[in-house]
């Protein structure tokens, strides 16, 4: 069954190793794939001798071509006829449109397809597509069908141009035409879905060639990181887990290990490092502290930092982060682990619900006779009835209770008075977020509070 093509002859075009737009981006299909080269994957010389092996077999001109329409092999069999037709630039752009048309039109069906060029020749496009990436095309032909059978699916693009500067006036090229080869419609269609089968197929074993090299690699590294990591757990086990468990969400040590291990697989020593360093940090910080009422403001910040670091590690893009808190503001007193408990709970309310697009915001300013700390998020809100229970100590998260705000609240005004008593805002409308309001005084002296 013959089919029409109309078309705009302005289209991108793409041609046997000319120019070509990756029809992906069309369908979306594959339009973010540059990652892996076909060249990459498969030697160029092993694509160069199944195809010229191929093509002097079946009888069809064939090259391999990359997303961009740049050959990765060298053309085998082109026809008198075509390598004629393309040294003239009016019917080499033709040529070049209709690749355009038939290579679009398989890579939105995953399938070779077969056409009918504007000289009225024959060929195919396969797409050649690995993971959900396109990585190229087959594309070949140039015969004439001794036959086309009933229910053939084949595109006719040989009248989709004007007829001016047409091939057939001239002599040369009508003898060269009737001298291509001759194929039925369906040797040719076996040979695309052969050559399809054949280069998918070299691609996926390249590709699980590929990956076991890199994971060979990473276990490399692994191993060098092995006396890191031990060094880690030891401290980890070492560690005063009664203050610990006290201070932090037991989740989110185990959470932190994770992606602790995580990393070991996929990132270089330097990340691991890094990371290392964020949790010693934190954990010496909890366990020197734990014993102290106050702190200054400067390293609750960077404690802050160091979790928000390592949940950023774990919960990669699913939120961002803003910290506005000025250098002035650093030696300012402040009670001992205040701003995480805060913190955690918007990243367990309002970031891990959802996959994306969570937001935490941390600005502190001055009203000349306090430092105010807002800690913002994007989350759903919390409704007013929750949120006297949270600042009663009788909220509850799982099957255990929520003292984590309470905790921060009741110390704010042990130590300062009923005044700062910690604020919460919320429309309690999705999206719209929950505002919780710390005030610290900029004057205050920890030796007169313990005097009285």
């Amino acid at each position: 069954m013959q089919q029409s093509y109309e078309g705009s002859a302005n289209e991108e075009i793409i041609g046997w190793g000319g120019r070509q737009e990756n029809p992906a981006g069309k369908n979306g299909k594959g339009a973010h794939i540059a990652r892996k080269k076909l060249s990459d994957l498969i030697s160029v010389e092993v694509l160069q001798k199944v195809q010229d092996d191929f093509s002097a077999a079946v009888g069809v001109a064939i090259v391999i071509v990359d997303p961009d329409g740049v050959p990765v092999t060298q053309p085998s069999g082109f026809t008198p006829f075509c390598n004629t037709v393309r040294k003239m630039d009016k019917l080499r752009e033709r040529c070049f449109h209709c690749d355009a048309v038939g290579g679009r039109i398989a890579l939105s069906t995953g399938e070779p397809s077969i056409y009918k060029c504007h000289c009225g020749l024959v060929d195919f496009a396969a797409p050649i597509i690995m993971k959900d990436q396109y990585l190229g095309a087959v594309v070949g032909g140039q015969v004439h069908l001794t036959d086309l059978h009933e229910g053939a699916d084949l595109e006719d693009m040989s009248n989709l141009f004007a007829s001016g500067d047409s091939w057939d006036v001239d002599k040369q090229l009508v003898e060269l035409h009737e001298g291509a080869w001759q194929l039925p419609y369906d040797r040719l269609k076996s040979a695309a879905y052969s050559l399809l089968n054949i280069a998918s197929h070299l691609a996926e074993e390249s590709y699980s060639n590929t990956v076991s090299q890199e994971l060979y690699v990473k276990n490399m590294r692994l191993m060098e990181e092995s006396k890191k990591r031990a060094e880690l757990e030891r401290s980890l086990r070492e560690a005063e887990l009664q203050a610990l468990s006290y201070q932090v969400n037991p989740h989110f040590l185990f959470n932190v290990l994770n992606t602790i291990s995580r990393l070991a697989l996929i990132e270089d020593a330097g990340e691991t490092e890094k990371t290392v360093h964020a949790f010693a940090d934190m954990m010496r910080y909890i366990l020197k502290k734990s014993g102290n009422q106050f702190a200054p403001l400067g390293t609750e910040v960077e404690h802050v930092k160091n979790y928000l670091y390592l949940q950023k590690l774990r919960l990669g893009d699913r939120f961002d982060v803003s910290l506005d808190v000025p250098e002035e503001f650093n030696e300012v007193l402040c009670p001992f682990m205040i701003l995480q408990p805060i913190v955690e709970n918007c990243i367990n309310y309002a970031v891990e619900p959802r996959e994306s697009g969570g937001f935490i915001k941390i600005n502190a300013y001055s009203d000349v006779q306090d430092l105010i700390v807002d800690i913002e998020d994007n989350g759903e809100g919390i409704s007013q009835k929750r949120k006297q229970s949270v600042l009663k100590g009788e909220s509850e998260h799982g099957n255990r209770k929520s003292i984590g705000i309470f905790n921060v609240g009741s110390r704010l005004q042990h130590f300062f008075g009923e005044e700062y008593a910690l604020e919460i805002v919320s429309p309690y409308r999705q999206g719209k977020g929950t505002l919780v309001r710390i005030r610290l005084p900029l004057e205050f002296d920890p030796c007169a509070f313990q005097m009285k």
